[in-house]
This record gives C-alpha cells, structure tokens and sequence, in this order.
C-alpha cells in the first residue's frame, strides 16, 4: 500500500508540474498512403494543439511519414494544401520526411521526388520516431 500511494504522489506531482505550464511533445506516425488517415492525423495536430492552448500550455508536435505515408508529403497530395496552411498556422508543428523512403521513391521513378516545401528529410522515419520517444514525445498513431 505505501509504495502505491508513494506512486500516486510522484504521479500526481509530475502531473501538476507539467499543469503548470509545462510544454508537451507529441510525435505522430502516418505510414499510409491514405488521405483518410493523413486528415485524421492533421485532425489529432489541430485538436492536441487547440486543448493546450485552452490551457495556456505548449505543445511541440512531429508528424513523420514514411513508407506508402510519404505520398502525403508530394505537392499533388490531397492534403498538401492543408499541410502549408496548418504550417503557418502553427510554429511548433513539423512534418518529417523518411530519407530511407524517399531515395527508394526517387530511384524507382528514376528521377529526384519533389516533397512539399514543409517537409523535412530525415535519414529514416522509424529512427526518428525512436529518437523522438527516447526524448520524451508522446507517441500516437491515428
């Protein structure tokens, strides 16, 4: 019973640390080729983003795409348009791109693919998930 309510305490204090103004880190994770999900994910960014701000904390967010996910990120995209507003509606939100998937991308068209001009190569989204995690970012996936 003492190590619970010890537990509950330290849960409670971490809590209200973070309540008093803290910043959150959020990673998010769209490995398919999908408008549905990529407008679910965009949808996750724009309502973790808005319940902070409710609160007058920040909010740091990631979304990585990789894999089939990465076509989210060409500018023919269904979502591109959405990506460059949401962009410039909010500071704190980046979109990385998988280095690993696009040079496969660009090597099966034979050709360098273009990503939209808000997506930031990194040389693989699976590792950058990790590092984001093992930083501490909250982790979902829509």
């Amino acid at each position: 019973m003492r190590k619970f309510l010890l537990a509950a305490a330290f849960a409670a204090s971490s809590t209200m640390a973070l309540a008093g103004g803290g910043t959150h880190h959020i990673a998010i994770h769209v490995d398919e080729s999908d408008p549905q999900v990529m407008n679910m994910a965009l949808n996750n960014v724009q309502n973790i983003n808005k319940y902070y701000q409710s609160k007058g904390e920040d909010v740091v967010i990631e979304l990585v795409a990789y894999g089939p996910g990465l076509q989210m990120y060409l500018p023919d995209s269904p979502v591109a348009a959405r990506l460059s507003t949401m962009s410039l509606e909010m500071d704190s939100l980046t979109f990385a791109a998988c280095g690993n998937t696009h040079r496969k991308m660009s090597e099966k068209a034979g050709k360098e693919i273009t990503l939209v001009d808000e997506a930031t190569m990194v040389p693989s989204g699976v590792v950058r998930l990790v590092e984001l995690q093992e930083q501490g970012y909250s982790y979902v996936r829509p």
